[in-house]
This record gives C-alpha cells, sequence and structure tokens, in this order.
C-alpha cells in the first residue's frame, strides 16, 4: 500500500510541475523523490506523470488520483490534530455530575467555561444526589461531580464554593414580617427536613446546628431535594432551611429571609473526582478551572 509520504511528494509535483521545485518545496534532494513517485506508481499499477517530454504533465489517471490524494491527506492532517486534541484533552468527552441546587448556582459557569476554552470536548450531564454521584465516580461510570462534602477515600475534591442557608416560610407565615431570623425561631416550629439518607449532607449540617444552639424543631416531614423542600413549605406544612441559590427556584408561595448562623456560609459544594481517572479532559477541565 502507498504511504502518506508518497501522496505528499505525488500532489507537490503535480501542482509544482517541476520535481526540482516540489523538492525543495518537501526540503529533500530530487533523486529520492522521483523514486517515491515511481514507488507509488507501481503500488497503483498505473502511470501518473508522462515523462515524455521535459516538463511535467499528469496522465488521465494521475489527474483523477490528485483529487483523491488530496482528500487522503487532507483526513490524515485532521487526524493528526484530533488525536493530538485527544492527548492533551482538548477533544473527548467529560461526563459531569451534578445536583439539583447547583445546577443554578454553579453548573452555567461550568459549562460556559467548556463552551469557550474545549469546544470540540462534549460534555454529558448527570442530575443526581451527591452520594449517587460519588459511587459513579468511584465506579468510572463519572468523571466529575458537583457534590456535597464529604468525599469517601480514593477521591479527590476541591471546594468549590459556600453559601448562606436561608429560612424558606409561607408566604402568611408570621416569621415573614422579620427582616431577619434567628436560629431560635425554629424552636418547636413545625419544619420541613431533609431525608438522612437522600439528603444526608443537609441533614447533618441542620441537626448539628439546631444541636449546637439548642433548638428543637417539629419535624413534620422529610425530604430528599431543595425543590421538594420549597413545595411543601408553600403549601403550609412547614418552615425549613434552604441554600440562598434556592432563590432562584421562585416559589411565588414561598419567603425567604435570611438567618443568623454561627458560621455565615455553612453549605458548601465540592468537586469531585477519582484521582485514577486517565481521562485527559477531566484534567484539562480542572486546570482551566
Amino acid at each position: 500500500m502507498f504511504t502518506i509520504t508518497q501522496l505528499a511528494g505525488f500532489v507537490a509535483v503535480a501542482e509544482e510541475g517541476h520535481f526540482g521545485r516540489a523538492a525543495t518545496r518537501l526540503n529533500m534532494t530530487q533523486p529520492p523523490l522521483s523514486r517515491q513517485i515511481q514507488q507509488l506508481e507501481r503500488e497503483l499499477q498505473v502511470r501518473l506523470i508522462d515523462r515524455s517530454s521535459r516538463t511535467v504533465r499528469l496522465t488521465p489517471a494521475g489527474r483523477s488520483f490528485l483529487t483523491d490524494a488530496r482528500r487522503l491527506l487532507h483526513d490524515a492532517e485532521n487526524a493528526a490534530r484530533s488525536v493530538r486534541r485527544v492527548t492533551d484533552g482538548r477533544t473527548g468527552v467529560l461526563r459531569l455530575g451534578f445536583t439539583a441546587t447547583s445546577a443554578y448556582g454553579v453548573l452555567g459557569g461550568l459549562i460556559n467555561t467548556a463552551r469557550q476554552h474545549l469546544p470540540h470536548v462534549e460534555v454529558v450531564l448527570h442530575e443526581l444526589v451527591s452520594g449517587d454521584q460519588l459511587e459513579r465516580i468511584s465506579a468510572d461510570a463519572l468523571d466529575l461531580g458537583l457534590v456535597r462534602p464529604p468525599t469517601p477515600p480514593g477521591l479527590e475534591s476541591r471546594s468549590l464554593r459556600s453559601e448562606p442557608l436561608v429560612a424558606a416560610l409561607p408566604v402568611e407565615h408570621p416569621l415573614t414580617e422579620r427582616d431577619e431570623i434567628d436560629l431560635s425561631a425554629f424552636h418547636g416550629e413545625k419544619v420541613v427536613g431533609y431525608s438522612p439518607f437522600a439528603a444526608r449532607y443537609f441533614y447533618d449540617l441542620l441537626v448539628g446546628l439546631f444541636g449546637e444552639a439548642g433548638v428543637h424543631p417539629s419535624y413534620v416531614q422529610h425530604a430528599d431535594q431543595v425543590h421538594t423542600v420549597l413545595a411543601l413549605v408553600e403549601v403550609g406544612l412547614g418552615i425549613a432551611l434552604v441554600p440562598s441559590t434556592a432563590a432562584r427556584l421562585r416559589f411565588e408561595g414561598v419567603v425567604l429571609r435570611p438567618v443568623r448562623l454561627p458560621v455565615p456560609d455553612p453549605v458548601e459544594l465540592h468537586l469531585a473526582w477519582r484521582g485514577s481517572n486517565d481521562n485527559p479532559v477531566l484534567h484539562t477541565f480542572l486546570e482551566l478551572l
């Protein structure tokens, strides 16, 4: 089979119309270039160049083959560029997990970063709670996750942002008249909390905050997702503590108020990934972030 080098030599001779100029263009001498063309003709079993005159003229077969030769060279150059982009992490697929609330505050920025700096990377999104994301990252089913801490052994993580908790109140609740609410206001109140399984991070966070403050709310329901918590608040089931990004969900029957807490921004969001993940796109993306 003919080689890319032979194709490049043939195209150069055809375009220059002269062996000497073609050799100069290819940074080689004329004799080896002539041998390349002869070898190409033997491989194809057809004469490409008419050597009956001192000028270089293509045979009908040569003129037909020139179109294919240019296309093959173009495809080879594209293949080389593509594989280099894969190696340096600038093409390929990034499997990104995210929680529902992170979609409102962080996800858009990550996607825009990928679009701007890695236009040849396909970002495949998976909405999952943190626990499911961490399991899939460990199993190499996800490359990167927007998760709540902590991350299990074997995974790496980086703090991405932190934010405050705010009180979510039914629109007719008396606490809506206050500009800021103390945590003690939750004592004895009907509260919509978080599932100790699917929403373990928020469950532990609230238990810790209420416990340190000596506050004992009356839990009426535990939900898995922040938007579910807000929906239950809206129908008057109780009040709740939600991350401040929940304001973007815009439940008309819910009023949000700041809460005085011992830690200003207790809600953390981390990036998590498996350190042994060999996807070049992942490491290029982390460097960009």
